[in-house]
C-alpha cells in the first residue's frame, strides 16, 4: 500500500467528474488510505504540483482526462514518482491504453496493487514556445481545428458528443489543405496526421494497431483527405475497426518527427497545443506509471 499519494484534481471539468472523484476517494479512505487532495485554478497548476511532490517518490495521481494527465506527467517527467491515473475525462485514451479500469472505485484500487510499468512520453517542440511533454498523440488537421474551436461549455454538457457536433459544424468550413511530413528524415504529404504512442483514438478506436507506449518509437498516422467526404469515410472507418486499412491512410514508425505547414493548428492528448510548425522527439527518459 502506498505511504505517499496526493492526488491532483482540476474541478472546471464539472460536478459529473467531482462526484466520481469522491466515490474513487470515498474507497480509498475506507482502506485507510492517507492521501493529499490538491484542486488546480489554472493551467500548469497540475505540472506545477506534480513537480512540487515528486522529489517525495511516491504516487502522483492524475485525477482527470488525458489533458490532466500529461501536465501531471510533464511534473514527474525525469523524476523517480510514479504516475497514478484516476479516469475522469471525456476519452481517457491513456487509461484504456494502461488497462486501467473506469470505475473510479476500480481505479482507486488498482492504485494500491502496487504494479507499475516504464512508458515513453514525447516532448513537442513549437519552435519559440516552450517545449510540451504529451503521453498519447499529437494531431494536425481537421480534429485539431475541432478541438480549438469546442466551447468548454459545450463539452461538459455533451462529453463525447459535443466533439461530434463541433466537427459536423466545422466539416464545411475546414479547407482540408495539404502539408509537410519528415519522418526521420523521410518526406511525405499529409492533410491529416496523428503522432501517437499507443493504439488507441478518441476512446477504445484503434488508429495504430502495434503502437505501445512503452516503446520510444513514434507512429505516424496520415491522412489523405480532400473534401469533407474523405473525412466522413475515415470517420466510419475509424468506427468500424477499419481505418489503419484504407488505401488513404500512411502507417510509418519513427523517432525523429517534424511537420511543416501555415499556421495550421495542433492538437496534444485533446488540447489545444499552438500550431506548426512542430518537431517531435521521444523524452530522454521513461516514466513509470502504476497499472492495475
Amino acid at each position: 500500500m502506498p505511504k505517499n499519494l496526493v492526488v491532483i484534481f482540476n474541478p472546471s471539468a464539472g460536478a459529473r467528474r467531482r462526484t466520481k472523484l469522491h466515490a474513487a476517494l470515498d474507497l480509498l479512505y475506507g482502506l485507510g488510505v492517507q492521501f493529499q487532495l490538491l484542486e488546480t485554478s489554472a493551467r500548469g497548476d497540475a505540472e506545477n504540483f506534480a513537480r512540487m511532490f515528486a522529489e517525495e517518490n511516491g504516487i502522483v495521481v492524475a485525477a482527470g482526462g488525458d489533458g490532466t494527465i500529461a501536465e501531471v506527467a510533464a511534473g514527474l517527467a525525469g523524476t523517480r514518482a510514479m504516475l497514478g491515473i484516476l479516469p475522469l475525462g471525456t476519452a481517457n485514451v491513456f487509461a484504456l491504453e494502461m488497462a486501467v479500469p473506469l470505475n473510479p472505485r476500480e481505479a482507486a484500487r488498482s492504485l494500491l496493487m502496487g504494479r507499475s510499468t516504464n512508458v515513453y512520453p514525447g516532448i513537442l517542440k513549437r519552435g519559440i514556445l516552450k517545449d510540451r511533454l504529451f503521453i498519447q498523440m499529437v494531431g494536425v488537421g481537421l480534429d485539431s481545428f475541432v478541438v480549438h474551436h469546442l466551447p468548454l461549455g459545450l463539452k461538459r454538457v455533451l462529453g463525447k458528443g459535443a466533439y461530434v457536433l463541433q466537427t459536423m459544424r466545422d466539416l464545411t468550413c475546414y479547407p482540408f489543405g495539404s502539408f509537410k511530413v519528415q519522418v526521420d528524415g523521410n518526406e511525405l504529404e499529409a492533410s491529416g496526421l496523428v503522432v501517437t504512442k499507443g493504439r488507441y483514438y478518441a476512446g477504445r478506436f484503434q488508429i495504430a494497431p502495434e503502437a505501445d507506449p512503452r516503446e520510444a518509437q513514434f507512429h505516424v498516422v496520415s491522412l489523405q483527405q480532400n473534401h469533407f467526404m474523405d473525412a466522413l469515410k475515415h470517420a466510419a472507418a475509424l468506427g468500424l475497426g477499419r481505418l489503419p486499412y484504407l488505401s488513404s491512410i500512411s502507417l510509418k514508425r519513427g523517432y525523429d518527427i517534424q511537420v511543416f505547414g501555415a499556421d495550421l493548428p495542433v492538437q496534444a492528448d485533446g488540447d489545444e497545443a499552438g500550431s506548426l510548425p512542430i518537431h517531435i522527439v521521444p523524452f530522454t527518459h521513461p516514466l513509470r506509471v502504476v497499472v492495475p
